[in-house]
């Protein structure tokens, strides 16, 4: 006897609450107690992308989001990983920039949108709307990696403002 479908999608849900949420209130008690810490910019960024492209390569294994995007993201976020080391490498932890906050607001709804359609596979609902709802989700996640790509890219510009202001 397996585990109920509508046990699991429950589980699931609140998990991701509890990793998003607990993101958001992260961020909004060290905004209200004013502390900032070096080690925090780095390690915020890391735990979200730690959890964002675990749910993501979940996704991916079970087709709803398609290989190619999810290594459009993985990729931008390791290379952004590596820029944040080589900065602390020089004693600089630049936090996060506003196309970033963007980008992880698309993250969380893409994966929203991702688990939504899982869910309505898994417990047999709503099939007339899953074609739609799968549509959705793609275009969600092509909007997430475009998204990904232009923060990309400023924080590159960033970097190489910090670097060449040490030299």
């Amino acid at each position: 006897m397996g585990i109920p479908a509508a046990a699991v999608v429950a589980v699931l849900w609140a998990l991701f609450a509890l990793m998003e949420l607990s993101d958001l209130f992260d961020g909004m008690a060290a905004r209200s107690m004013k502390t900032v810490s070096s080690f925090g910019k780095l390690f915020d960024p890391f735990a979200d992308v730690f959890a964002r492209l675990t749910y993501f390569v979940c996704f991916a294994f079970t087709g709803i989001m398609p290989l190619w995007l999810f290594l459009i993201i993985m990729y931008r976020e390791f290379c952004q990983l590596f820029l944040r080391q080589l900065l602390a490498e020089k004693g600089v932890a630049m936090g996060a920039r506003k196309g970033g906050k963007t980008k992880a607001v698309f993250y969380m709804i893409s994966g929203a949108a991702s688990l939504s359609l899982w869910s309505v596979r898994s417990l047999g609902a709503f099939v007339d709307i899953q074609g739609g709802l799968a549509v959705a989700v793609l275009v969600l996640y092509c909007i997430a990696a475009a998204l990904s790509v232009g923060s990309f890219l400023d924080y590159i510009v960033q970097f190489r403002k910090i670097t060449a202001n040490q030299r």
